[in-house]
Parts: structure tokens; sequence; C-alpha cells
């Protein structure tokens, strides 16, 4: 539950911050304090740490306040990006939040354009980092923000887009942090059930049996190795009043746990891959967002929702699979499942001839090793969509970096036994040809794939402090809210 937000369009005074408790007072960029409360104090923190008043805008500063409170004054350059402003106010925040405050004050000066901004990014911030993310100790004593005062601006929407945006990042964080025990498909799917029931949306499950069916070798290929035939493709349709006549199709990767297959994965890569369902996470993330803001744009959800284990069923490299769309497939590696399941999703998702179809996954170690952690990749087959895509990852503060998908990129990928090859022995450029693979099964369908390599950053990144960080969220509204489609 997010916290509930009281806004004042006066600035706070002295008395009112003291009673808070815990106070952020963010101010605009400046070589004096004259628009900072408690100068005084705050003057004399900055000559013992021996800082200039510009300085608070590189670096936060706490202090106690008369009466006992923890005030955190913050310098916010409104001409940075989005992604450095919410760094910034993340780490004041942080400061606060070690105490595990109940109520929270945020206090913002400067002139009016300045106040708007510093709000909205202060609240987005707060609101992201607010919730209890899952943990399984016997004793959880953590306490959760339950309110948030904001003085020096008065939202006329309450922060609409800011409260869908946490909403939606909480749910992904939430997943992708369950134990694989506990998030079983089976689990998922229930729980999937579930969210639809309340919010609306209309679902449609793809199990083994109907996958079979259809011909869907992909997918059945890696989900046959579990033995419980719990896999499934499910499809989430939201369809509010006055949207487009084409929905949007999202696709995520939701692979429960990846043991590696038969290529078996060792241990320090194997831990901690109970996250690789996050893709589908992301996309139930956006939809949520979606929904809360009620988008006049229809959506489609495609979450892959399996496991990569090991077994005497399980797909074995030199296997040759037929795919959804007749498309057979040479397999090289059974680690390499993700573009596996990916694959009949997009075909499933590009029968229905969508305006655009935009995938999820945490999909390949190359793409980590390219960027690292702290910006995810894109690919796609319409430059105007690639270019889209960097634009509102700027606009987001969740950067994105977009790569080439050219075609003699392929060549790797030629098998003399089948249409293609999954992937190679080879680690070069793996998250090009994985791209290349997955661009097969679109059809010329406008697609835009995001490799997210940010799914986890240890200490945080940008808005969010938890190493899980929910990227995709911000950048995939902020996509849809303001592309072409």
């Amino acid at each position: 539950m997010l916290p509930k937000i009281t806004q004042f369009q006066s600035v706070v005074s002295e008395e009112q911050a003291a009673k808070a408790g815990y106070a952020l007072f963010i101010l605009p960029k400046a070589k004096n304090l004259a628009a900072a409360p408690f100068k005084d104090l705050l003057a004399a923190r900055l000559k013992r740490r021996r800082m200039k008043a510009e300085e608070l805008a590189k670096a936060p500063l706490s202090g106690d306040l008369p009466g006992g409170g923890l005030a955190v004054w913050v310098m916010v350059d409104g001409g940075q990006s989005a992604f450095e402003r919410h760094t910034q106010l993340r780490k004041a925040l942080q400061l606060l939040l070690a105490e595990q405050p109940e109520e929270i004050a945020l206090a913002v000066f400067g002139s009016e354009s300045e106040r708007r901004q510093a709000a909205e990014d202060a609240v987005h911030v707060a609101l992201l980092n607010a919730p209890l993310l899952p943990q399984r100790k016997s004793k959880d004593e953590r306490k959760a923000v339950k309110k948030i005062a904001l003085y020096g601006w008065k939202a006329a929407d309450g922060f609409a887009l800011q409260q869908a945006l946490a909403e939606g990042s909480a749910l992904t964080r939430e997943l992708t942090l369950l134990p694989a025990n506990e998030l079983t498909p089976k689990a998922y799917r229930e729980r999937v059930r579930k969210l639809a029931a309340e919010n609306g949306w209309a679902v449609d499950e793809f199990d083994m049996k109907k996958l079979r069916k259809l011909g869907a070798g992909a997918f059945v290929a890696v989900a046959q190795g579990s033995g419980d035939e719990e896999a499934a493709i499910v499809r989430l349709s939201y369809r509010p009043k006055g949207a487009k006549q084409k929905p949007v199709a999202l696709v995520g990767k939701g692979i429960c746990f990846d043991t590696g297959g038969h290529n078996l994965k060792p241990a320090r890569y194997m831990h901690g891959m109970h996250e690789d369902m996050n893709g589908s996470a992301v996309a139930l993330g956006i939809l949520l967002a979606a929904t809360r803001l009620k988008l006049p744009l229809a959506l489609d959800i495609w979450l892959a929702l399996a496991q990569n284990h090991i077994s005497p069923a399980a797909y074995k490299q030199n296997d040759v699979i037929t795919a959804l769309n007749g498309t057979t497939i040479e397999i090289v590696h059974t680690d390499a499942e993700g573009r596996m399941v990916l694959a009949d999703t997009l075909a499933l998702a590009a029968k229905e001839k969508p305006a655009a179809i935009m995938d999820f996954a945490t999909l390949t170690g190359s793409m980590a090793v390219a960027l690292g952690a702290r910006y995810s990749g894109v690919m796609s087959n319409r430059e105007e969509l690639a270019a889209a895509a960097v634009a509102a990852g700027k606009a987001s503060g969740e950067r994105v970096c977009a790569f080439p998908l050219d075609a003699d990129y392929e060549e790797g990928l030629e098998s003399k036994i089948a249409d293609i090859k999954q992937c190679t022995m080879d680690s070069e450029a793996d998250h090009i040809l994985a791209g290349r693979f997955l661009l097969r099964f679109v059809s010329d369908v406008p697609w835009l794939h995001v490799d997210l390599s940010a799914s986890r950053c240890e200490g945080g990144l940008g808005a969010v402090g938890s190493d899980v960080t929910g990227f995709g969220v911000g950048f995939g509204v902020e996509w849809l809210r303001s592309s072409m489609i």
C-alpha cells in the first residue's frame, strides 16, 4: 500500500518542519542559502564539513532539528537529466528512510517551475521507495512510510502518474523477489488470474496441451523439462473506453527458475535465477500502471511462464525444434531458453496484427557485459521506434541504449540442418544475435526488444533504492504515452 499524500501550497515553516520529525528540504541550485529553512543550522553543518552551499547539489547533508527531528538538505539542478535528478533525491531520501519513519515531510523551494518539477520528482522517488519488499525473516520489524506531507506545491491530479508508476513498480519488484518455490508457473498463473479479476482484465491461458496442438514447439521444448505441465503462455487484455482499434502487445519472459537445462549453470551463475521472470513482471507492472492511469490504449500482455529444468524429457543440444510459425530451430545451447519461449510467444502476439510489439526479458549475459547494470539495451525493426525508446528512457530516468540489428549479424546463426540456429557457442554479440533470432517471429509488426540488463543493480539505480530495480515500468509507460502508437 502506498503512503497517503497530503499537499500544501504554502511553503513549510520551520515550526511545521520541526514537528514533522523527518523532513527533506529540496532547494534549487544556488551559491547561497537564501531559500533554505534552518539556515543557521545548515550553515554550521556546512562549515563543519568544509562544504560550500552549492556542493549540496552533489551530496545531500543531514542534521538534527530542534526537538530531535532529522532533516536532510539537498540542491537539485533542474537542468540535469531525469536520471540525475532522481538519483540525487534518492540518495537524500535514503538518509531519512534508514530510520524507518512512518511519516516524511517533503518541502520544495524556488520559482514556480522549479517547485513543480522538484515536487513531481520528489513524490516519484518517495513513492517508489516507500513499499516494503518481500523478505522471509522469522521476525520482520520493518516499518513502512504511511504518510507524505508535501509543502510548496499542490498537484491538481494528486500525482496520479507518480502513484501509478509506484504501484506498477512495486508489483514488478515484489514478483521478481519471490522465491522460486513460491512463484512457480502454477502459482504465478493463479496470481495473474487474481490480478485480472481485481482490475477487469480478460484472461486467456494457453496451457501445454493447447500449445502442443498449436505447434508451439519452441516453448514446449523448454517447458517439457519440468515434468509438471504447469507452464503456459498467458494473455491479458485491457480494453478501456476510447481505446484505439489496434492494441499494443507487451510480451514478457517469465522463466520462474533457470537451471540452464542440460547445459547446467555453475552455482555462482544459477544463484538468483528466480529473477529470470523479471520481464513478465515488468509487462504486468506496465499494465497495472496503465490501468490506474486509464490510458486510452488497448493492450495485450503476453506472459511466457515456464521453468528451465534438467530431466530426461528436457530438450538437448542438437535437437531440431519447429516453432509455432513453422521456423525450424537447431538447438545449440539449452541455457538460451529465453529466446525459445519468447519465439512462440512473439509469434502468437504477431498473429493478432497489433499496432506494435514490445518485449521485455532478462535475456543475455552479453548485454550486461556491454552495458553493465545501469542501462538496458533495446533493438527494433523500425528506426523510429528505437529513437522513441531512447527518448522515453531519458524522459523517465530509466535509460536505454539502442543496438544495431543489421542482417549480416545473422551469418552466425546459419544452420546446415535447420532454418536457423538458436545461438552460437561464442558469446560475442550474443545480445544482437538474440535480437536477430527473435526478429524471425514478429512478422512485419513494428517491434521493440528490451534486454533488461538493468533489472538488478546493487545499491539501487536512479529513483529506486532497492537492488531489484523494477526497471522498465517507468520507461514502458513513458513509451506508451509519448510514442507514435
